[in-house]
């Protein structure tokens, strides 16, 4: 079968010549409950659904309008569906989650005002609360569950160029304000060839995945990734996945996949829920691309998910850690396939004056780095100094500037933000146009090291901080504190910038977790391998700390809700009032001995109480 589609411009006349060609075969499975096969479409029947869901959604409004996707995570062949059916109306598609509590109606409530949406693609399930929660007037209701598909004979082509656009891309970040990026057919169509460059998808290619679709990762990623190479994709909803993580690596198991990834913390639950006998009866020899992204890389996952699985036939060189973001379409960096990940210790002195110096060993006062691959097709990645804006060195870290044919085209309705963002030049070389990542890296050789983002960037002491840095050290500094589910923020106490860390428990320990006794564990280690005093640190219930829908951080909401004590706490630790907070000061307490004599005590109890649990 000939796997050449790189002369469509667009998704619709890519899905009709999957729907011509290959009619019967299968497009999508889904898991209804991660294990169990609810139901497949083939290309003929989405194509099929996607007319008559065009046929009507044209009777509710006008090409080039913009229409709100919105189910359950169960129904992922009916968001599919609605989804082409948008597109095959010439209407602008604006995915959305379901939302679940009342700051996901709140984020809701922002995209239909920003998207200009007068219709909402639904099913019967979600329609009444939908109905009940939004206050956006003169709504149009298209539920999908009753379509008939006799329609879709009347369906007429809609008028398509590559710089139509397709669908509205939303991304809310670390501030927690929605942007929808602009996404026009011909930067998916780019995109989608820099992924099968990348992954090196071919004519055997298998997906699994159980990422959200409204997501990038997994409507780009899985769904759009699979259309464009034509071959098959099972989901299972991202509920069923964190209900019982070994799903995942059972459908991988099942139907032999050759792609699957996720962020870095996904990888870290199945090694910390995954028993041996589970793991005894998978075979995950056909996984050559477990791609990693959205979050901070980390090694220390990476050795531990190949130690434990590779029994089962995982290696390690399949191990794909890359780079990407909304305003891209996705996909910005990516290494070679068959290649192991590359990785460098950075000398984290250096890096706080934004110096690059590396070692290909592990060295004290060097921080261990996950390189996120190379620039693909016709991009390229640069450097930047973001407050000059002239071009740094191959040693140098700065802000990361990308440019290429399958970039968004800017935020829809925000013409200042989408000059800002997507219209950078660089003022040296006067190169340009870039679009301004708001992420901190570098380069050695191509390759592409993300050191944090731009704006979470914290100052101590005339020192540069990188949050994740502090986080990862909370974390590791005892069993009972959730991993990636920390926030380090800075708050300015009478005029002082002072640290807060605010750090999810795990769920085995809420009843028998108390505060103090870990208190001088975690302010010593943060002293200890970052210089930096601790202000308050807050224990916060499992699952309540905010992120994006990607498994982001969302530093900035999380410190809006500790200011308005809105964070969903365990308990809190404050520095005392009268504490001096002068460096001088903080030096003494830090290297008086009955300090060291408080962290050891509380070493021994710790030690002590597992003892007898």
């Amino acid at each position: 079968m000939n796997q050449s589609i790189t002369h469509y411009s667009n998704l619709v006349n890519l899905l009709r010549y999957r729907a011509l060609s290959q009619a019967e075969q299968i497009a999508y499975r889904f898991l209804q409950d991660g294990e169990t096969e609810k139901a497949a479409i083939t290309y003929h029947e989405l194509d099929r659904k996607a007319r008559a869901i065009a046929v009507q959604l044209k009777s509710l409004t006008h090409s080039g309008s913009t229409a709100v996707i919105i189910y359950p995570y169960e129904s992922g062949l009916e968001f599919i569906g609605a989804f082409m059916g948008c597109l095959y109306a010439g209407i602008i598609a604006v995915p959305c989650h379901p939302p679940m509590n009342r700051h996901a109606y709140y984020d809701l409530q922002l995209r239909l005002a920003s998207s200009g949406a007068k219709v909402i693609l639904t099913e019967k399930s979600l329609l009444s609360k939908l109905q009940n929660q939004l206050t956006t007037p003169d709504l149009n209701w298209f539920v999908t569950d009753d379509l008939s598909l006799e329609t879709a004979s009347n369906w007429t082509h809609p008028d398509i160029s590559p710089d139509t656009l397709a669908f509205l891309q939303y991304t809310s970040g670390s501030t927690g304000q929605p942007k929808g990026v602009m996404i026009t057919h011909d930067c998916i169509m780019h995109n989608q060839q820099m992924l099968k460059l990348a992954f090196g998808h071919n004519e055997t290619s298998v997906g699994v995945g159980w990422l959200p679709l409204f997501h990038d990762m997994g409507l780009i990623g899985k769904v759009i990734q699979a259309l464009y190479v034509g071959r098959p994709s099972i989901f299972m909803s991202p509920v069923a996945f964190i209900q019982k993580p070994i799903r995942w690596l059972q459908a991988i198991s099942q139907y032999k996949a050759t792609t699957s990834g996720a962020p870095n913390f996904a990888f870290d639950l199945l090694c910390r829920h995954v028993t041996p006998e589970q793991r005894d009866d998978l075979d995950l020899s056909s996984w050559d691309v477990a791609f990693s992204g959205a979050e901070p890389i980390r090694v220390e996952t990476m050795n531990r998910f190949y130690e434990f699985f590779s029994p089962c036939g995982f290696r390690r060189e399949a191990f794909y850690p890359c780079y990407g973001m909304a305003e891209a379409t996705l996909l910005i960096s990516g290494g070679q396939k068959t290649e192991l990940p590359i990785i460098k210790y950075v000398n984290e002195a250096a890096l706080e004056e934004n110096k690059v110096i590396t070692t290909n060993q592990e060295k004290k006062g060097y921080r261990v780095m996950v390189g996120c691959g190379q620039a693909w097709l016709d991009e390229q990645i640069i450097i930047v100094d973001p407050d000059t804006l002239n071009r740094r060195t191959e040693n140098q870290v700065g802000e990361i500037w990308v440019s290429g044919l399958g970039l968004g085209k800017g935020y829809w309705n925000d013409p200042e933000k989408t000059a800002n963002t997507f219209h950078a030049y660089t003022k040296d070389t006067a190169e340009g146009p870039f679009l301004r990542t708001g992420d901190l890296g570098f380069l050695q050789g191509g390759e592409l090291f993300i050191t944090g983002r731009l704006y979470d960037v914290l100052l101590f002491w005339g020192f540069n901080h990188y949050p994740q840095h502090i986080e990862e050290t909370v974390e590791n500094s005892h069993p009972a504190f959730r991993k990636n589910c920390s926030a380090a923020i800075g708050v300015e106490i009478e005029g002082e910038n002072k640290l807060v860390i605010v750090q999810e428990v795990e769920r085995t320990y809420r009843q028998s977790i108390v505060i103090d006794d870990l208190i001088e564990l975690v302010r010593w280690a943060v002293f200890d391998k970052h210089f930096v005093n601790l202000y308050a640190f807050v224990l916060i219930k499992t699952g309540s700390i905010p992120k994006t829908s990607s498994g982001k951080i969302q530093r900035h909401l999380c410190k809006t809700k500790y200011l308005d004590g809105s964070l969903d706490m365990i308990s809190e630790w404050h520095s005392p009032q009268n504490a001096a907070t002068d460096l001088t000061s903080i030096l003494k307490r830090y290297f008086n001995p009955k300090t060291h004599l408080r962290r050891y005590f509380t070493l021994a109890r710790g030690k002590i109480r597992r003892l007898f649990l």
